[in-house]
């Protein structure tokens, strides 16, 4: 029987680049997949379904959770966000590694289940750099924005719970010491 993969769950503030980060561990590892989320917010510019995420309606969202078919869940920026725990745990059966690209709230949901797994915080260089990088991403309107920022002060003052805080300063660094945390721990 294969090993069991590790679990690593990866947060930050919208806009720090989490995303952009994981797409650069992922081509480095194998064995190490990204877990795809469920959203009730409609796609954005070319997310595709399945690949990006799983997108789904509300009325559909809140009967999993009624069913306890999510590893965690929340309510971000007025959308749900979910993890399908059976797609967690046949992963992970299967011997493979998983990336968890979630928020502040899904990850303390998890941490809380007392999993064997990584956790690990990006932060932005500067809150100012923060606001920059989401109003050039252009994805969003200003209320949007200001509301992701606000979100963002209170997700920075969790990073304390999680074991790895990573600095997204320079992308190229910060790519190094985030591919050393999954190097190290699927040793």
């Amino acid at each position: 029987m294969a090993d069991t993969g590790k679990l690593f769950v990866v947060s930050a503030p919208s806009g720090a680049g989490k995303t952009t980060l994981i797409k650069n561990v992922l081509t480095r590892f194998e064995n190490l997949s990204y877990s795809v989320s469920h959203t009730t917010r409609a796609p954005r510019g070319n997310e595709q379904e399945g690949l990006d995420y799983f997108f789904i309606n509300i009325d559909e969202f809140k009967k999993k959770i009624a069913q306890n078919l999510w590893l965690e869940w929340a309510k971000v920026h007025d959308n749900f966000y979910g993890t399908s725990k059976g797609n967690i745990q046949n992963s992970l059966e299967k011997g493979w590694s998983i990336i968890l690209d979630i928020d502040v709230q899904g990850a303390e949901q998890i941490m809380a289940l007392d999993l064997d797994l990584v956790s690990i915080f990006i932060m932005p260089p500067s809150f100012e750099v923060l606001s920059q990088r989401l109003e050039k991403r252009g994805t969003d309107l200003k209320e949007v924005i200001a509301r992701r920022l606000d979100n963002a002060k209170y997700e920075i003052t969790r990073k304390d719970l999680f074991q790895y805080v990573v600095i997204n300063d320079k992308l190229d660094r910060a790519i190094e010491e985030l591919c050393s945390i999954f190097k190290k721990e699927m040793a």
